[in-house]
């Protein structure tokens, strides 16, 4: 009888607190009813592009026909993920996906904050401005205007970088060609492309550094490296580690699209990726189940990943998402 009396008390208590909360709500809303407007067409396309096909999820367990529909098609429960675990190329695709990922997090993730860094110290406004301005504008080109360019300044006759190969005496590289020299490519180019853009949110951390630090620093003389380490790095480390977590997230995420187009049939060892098998078993060969699955498994990776480094992260570095 105990138990079933603090069981009811629970909840009453629970439901209490549930109205509490929607009437708090609806105050908040009435009052800031401005600020909700502003924010519900955002709330709608996450809901219609991003909800709304996790439906199609279901297609991962099923045996899917077009004809069928979703829901008529009949359940194979893991079936697809078996068969994608026992494929042929599944550790070529999980290789190359993670080495992709990783090189691109150990490079890729630094260069920005020391980019920030550095131009946080430069003292002429005017060459700031110019730095920053170049080193955005790359963002802005579309990926397939930058792998059309990477695909002529690399080209083994007529490119650049081959061009000036010939001036040291050096033989012309088809470096597209080249399974060894893809990801190079691929992450450089990125960093190349991306370094200005992301360095954006640091520039605005360090922006709020408390100069009274720098002075004391100074006073004690502390030179400008000494700086970066002991007074802005620590003071912008929230920032780091919140990003650091979120690329983390999207370990698993290589882009498709610059992949898809820089990939041959000459360096498909190291291009193919599992965002481009997925398009290759699905839109290709139509084989929707299978393709969802393995989205499905490589998403299910992404969510691990993010919630194992952001642990990992709130127990040495007091610092989480979440």
């Amino acid at each position: 009888m105990d138990q079933i009396r603090i069981k009811q008390k629970n909840g009453s208590l629970l439901q209490r607190l549930h109205s509490n909360l929607f009437q708090r709500l609806l105050k908040d809303m009435r009052k800031n009813w401005i600020l909700y407007a502003m924010i519900l067409p955002v709330v709608v396309w996450f809901l219609i592009f991003c909800y709304k096909p996790m439906y199609g999820v279901l297609m991962a367990f099923k045996d899917y026909k077009v004809k069928l529909g979703i829901m008529g098609s009949p359940w194979v429960g893991l079936k697809h993920f078996q068969r994608f675990f026992h494929a042929y190329n599944f550790k070529l695709l999980l290789r190359n996906t993670l080495w992709l990922s990783v090189y691109n997090l150990l490079v890729g993730f630094p260069i920005p904050i020391v980019f920030a860094l550095m131009l946080n110290y430069l003292k002429n406004k005017y060459l700031k401005k110019t730095v920053q301005m170049v080193s955005y504008a790359p963002y802005f080109i579309s990926t397939v205007v930058i792998c059309g360019m990477i695909s002529i300044f690399m080209a083994p006759d007529t490119g650049i970088f081959n061009t000036m190969r010939a001036w040291f005496g050096a033989e012309s590289v088809d470096f597209l060609s080249k399974p060894n020299w893809f990801d190079d490519i691929y992450v450089w180019t990125g960093i190349w492309q991306g370094m200005g853009w992301s360095s954006i949110i640091y520039i605005s951390s360090l922006a709020g550094v408390d100069y009274e630090l720098h002075e004391a620093a100074i006073v004690d003389g502390a030179t400008k490296i000494q700086r970066m380490i002991h007074v802005d790095l620590p003071s912008i480390k929230p920032t780091i580690v919140m990003l650091l977590i979120l690329q983390m997230g999207s370990l698993m995420s290589v882009g498709f699209e610059k992949v898809f187009l820089l990939q041959n049939n000459l360096n498909k060892s190291a291009a193919s990726v599992i965002s481009t098998y997925t398009y290759e078993v699905g839109l290709i060969n139509s084989d929707y189940g299978y393709s969802t699955a393995v989205g499905l498994f490589n998403s299910v990776i992404n969510v691990l990943l993010l919630v194992t480094a952001n642990q990992i992260v709130k127990k040495f570095a007091d610092e989480s998402l979440f």
